[in-house]
């Protein structure tokens, strides 16, 4: 395959003015319904992270759990989800963050992670970063060491990638937006 990246952009798909007028929404469901483009996409993330060993994926609410699953299944190692508020059944820790208009809170168990654990912590989209921030803060409480970041779209006009990258938290993406 010449160019994986350029294959998976090809399969996303863009919505203009949804959910709002004037927003152009990256959807990555036609990704995950061919198998082929599916198939290319997950070995992106293995071959990036087979050698480096994490101990864990950590996939952020709800789409991270799509790819951040298939991706500990074959990388054989466990999954952690880190949920919307309310949503999960034992002793959580939470951390919130700001979105434009508004807040928002997502969990971890907390015995989902220990201290010394190498994490790998994942999502769909980056876009103003929030979301990848507050799960990236609720691991490092629980002392596991992040890897890294990583997204298969990153919309780096609305700021998200440049505000974890400043936050010291290294970053990768597959297919880069510009627009929103």
């Amino acid at each position: 395959m010449p160019d994986a990246a350029d294959y998976i952009r090809r399969h996303i798909r863009t919505v203009p003015d949804w959910p709002l007028p004037g927003v152009q929404f990256r959807d990555i469901t036609p990704l995950l319904s061919n198998p082929r483009v599916f198939r290319v996409l997950i070995d992106q993330f293995v071959h990036r992270y087979f050698d480096q060993k994490p101990t864990a994926i950590a996939g952020l609410d709800a789409r991270g759990f799509i790819i951040g699953s298939v991706l500990a299944y074959e990388l054989n190692i466990g999954f952690v989800p880190i949920r919307k508020k309310g949503k999960l059944p034992f002793s959580t820790m939470e951390e919130t963050y700001e979105l434009e208009y508004g807040s928002a809170t997502v969990e971890i168990h907390t015995d989902a992670v220990k201290a010394g654990d190498r994490i790998v912590l994942i999502d769909d989209l980056i876009a103003t970063g929030g979301t990848m921030l507050a799960g990236a803060r609720l691991l490092q409480r629980l002392g596991a060491e992040i890897i890294e970041g990583a997204a298969i779209v990153d919309l780096p006009e609305l700021g998200g990638s440049a505000k974890l990258r400043a936050a010291g938290l290294p970053l990768f993406t597959l297919v880069d937006f510009d627009g929103h």
